[in-house]
């Protein structure tokens, strides 16, 4: 993670700069055409896995719209932002009087991002509103993501959904939007965006200066996600994925040798990218095989299975709310997953 800029994965550009957006044509296009119409909805629920290219989305939009703000004289196709322009200028800066970015802050004792975004965030979006209210420009709020929202957020952001106001637009991003309140989720209009086939990952990772050609080992790991490609790339998350298999598929003292290394390589200074990388990553595994046992008949395995993937989420996420140490965290989590994967 940047120490630039939090929230950003090394050799990512931020999407407020990025002038380029791979494999989510239709999504743009429907966009356009939606605000073109001037029915378009006053919050847009963005949606889809971690990495593919939401907030780029996001911030694209913004620029057309605050660029076009008049929706019948507004072309229905978004353009790549004029880095030259003011709009743009103004976006990539964080410096624009009619776009507010809400994402997890940065804890000023720490210096670390919170694990959540706070009622204290969602209540500069009251402010924003407030101070803009008598430009008559639209006004656009990116949340990203939504699901990391604590509770008090979450309900603070539902009051302004519940009545927004004139020429407001809500880009509510989300890699999980089962987490969000459903009230929440019945405000906005839902927009689906699917991972990037193989042509645009490796398109975008090209736009990044990453060359894929002799890489198809990689765009398979990755799952179509930039994100992903990254982590794997420039945080050692092939490392992780073996070091992992290495602890399921070992017994007794070279279980818990192996064990301990991923441990101190997850819990180490800066390691919170990396972290949620392994997060995802067993998470990934657990379902994968919960849905291969369901294939194959064995219903009860599968629901082992599922229950295990939700008391490790619970766990972790115990642990990080109460910021508990998370080398033991990880260890214990090993543990149960070497216990039960054996067990079904």
């Amino acid at each position: 993670m940047s120490e630039e800029r939090p929230g950003v994965l090394d050799g990512a550009i931020p999407p407020a700069e990025n002038t380029r957006l791979f494999g989510h044509e239709a999504a743009e296009a429907f966009l356009a055409q939606s605000y073109r119409s001037g029915k378009g909805h006053h919050a847009v629920l963005i949606e889809g896995p971690e990495g593919i290219g939401k907030a780029t989305l996001a911030f694209r939009f913004a620029n057309h719209v605050l660029n076009h703000p008049d929706p019948a004289t507004a072309p229905d196709t978004i353009a790549d932002p004029d880095p030259a322009s003011m709009v743009s200028r103004q976006i990539a800066a964080g410096a624009s009087h009619n776009l507010l970015y809400l994402s997890r802050p940065v804890d000023e004792k720490t210096g670390k991002v919170k694990s959540a975004i706070t009622v204290d965030e969602v209540r500069r979006a009251g402010r924003f509103f407030s101070q803009t209210s008598g430009t008559g420009n639209w006004r656009i709020v990116i949340i990203d993501p939504a699901d990391e929202m604590n509770r008090n957020a979450a309900n603070a952001i539902l009051k302004i959904l519940e009545e927004p106001p004139k020429r407001a637009l809500f880009l509510v991003l989300s890699h999980a939007p089962g987490k969000l309140l459903p009230t929440i989720r019945s405000r906005c209009q839902p927009l689906r965006l699917s991972p990037l086939g193989d042509a645009a990952l490796s398109n975008a990772l090209a736009h990044l200066g990453v060359a894929t050609a002799d890489s198809q080992a990689l765009l398979g790991e990755a799952k179509g996600s930039v994100g992903e490609a990254l982590k794997l790339l420039n945080y050692g998350g092939g490392d992780i994925i073996e070091a992992y298999e290495q602890v399921i598929g070992s017994q007794g003292p070279a279980a818990r040798r192996a064990m301990h290394r991923l441990a101190d390589a997850l819990s180490g200074k800066d390691s919170d990218t990396i972290f949620g990388f392994f997060v995802s990553h067993i998470g990934d595994d657990v379902m994968q095989r919960a849905r291969a046992a369901a294939m194959q008949g064995g219903i009860g395995r599968a629901e082992r299975l599922a229950r295990l993937y939700a008391d490790i989420n619970e766990r972790i996420t115990v642990s990080q709310a109460y910021n508990l140490d998370r080398k033991q965290t990880i260890l214990t989590v090993l543990g149960e997953l070497k216990q039960q994967l054996s067990g079904v």
